[in-house]
């Protein structure tokens, strides 16, 4: 990717889309700008609150719509999708103009085809995806990952220690989803309270999840 044509497309706070309307069947129709952020979520953590509020803060979007993934693409476990998407909603509760989405219920699971899905439902939407620093190392693993990029330009959160030249620098603390689950596992519920909100911490211990 060292070709400006092939450089990773994450968008500006300068060269944010500004259209608010568009033209839907002849007639204009409203846009709502959307940021769409998925993950397996196995659980949510505050990592991933922090990084809801930051994109709803820092950037040009309206509405942020969190997509627990139905399967995890390499096939690693995961808890039921009923209980992710439960601990989804129970995580971003009290966070204003956030929603999550079931749609990969109904989908393959790939980025391209999720994103299609959802533009289908909801035609109106103005989508940028929310990625970390890692997804744009791996970008040459993903399906059609230009088109990806033209149906939702990118919304990249810098990681520490995962450098790159299309990353901005990383604001965020570092939370291990791996970590998180061993602590789950060893029931080590203290050290989990910094780390886990506290209401999918009660949600954890109520449905006996990660024993």
């Amino acid at each position: 990717m060292s070709s400006p044509s092939n450089r990773i497309r994450t968008g500006s706070r300068t060269s944010r889309a500004r259209a608010t309307r568009y033209t839907y069947h002849g007639t204009l129709q409203a846009v709502t700008r959307v940021a769409v952020f998925g993950g397996s979520f196995n659980p949510p953590h505050v990592g991933h609150v922090l990084a809801v509020a930051y994109v709803l803060s820092v950037h040009d979007v309206e509405r942020l719509v969190l997509v627990p993934a139905y399967r995890h693409p390499f096939g690693k476990p995961l808890a039921p999708f009923d209980d992710r998407v439960r601990m989804c909603e129970l995580a971003v509760g009290a966070i204003r103009h956030v929603e999550v989405s079931r749609v990969e219920e109904n989908t393959d699971g790939l980025t391209l085809h999720t994103l299609e899905a959802l533009r289908a439902l909801h035609p109106d939407w103005a989508m940028r995806l929310v990625v970390g620093t890692d997804i744009l190392l791996e970008a040459d693993k993903w399906f059609r990952f230009d088109e990806v990029q033209k149906l939702a330009p990118l919304v990249v959160l810098g990681r520490k220690g995962v450098p790159h030249v299309d990353a901005p620098e990383a604001v965020l603390p570092e939370v291990s989803s791996t970590r998180v689950r061993e602590l789950l596992a060893g029931r080590q519920w203290d050290a989990l309270g910094p780390l886990v909100p506290r209401a999918v911490l009660e949600y954890v211990r109520a449905r006996g999840l990660y024993a």
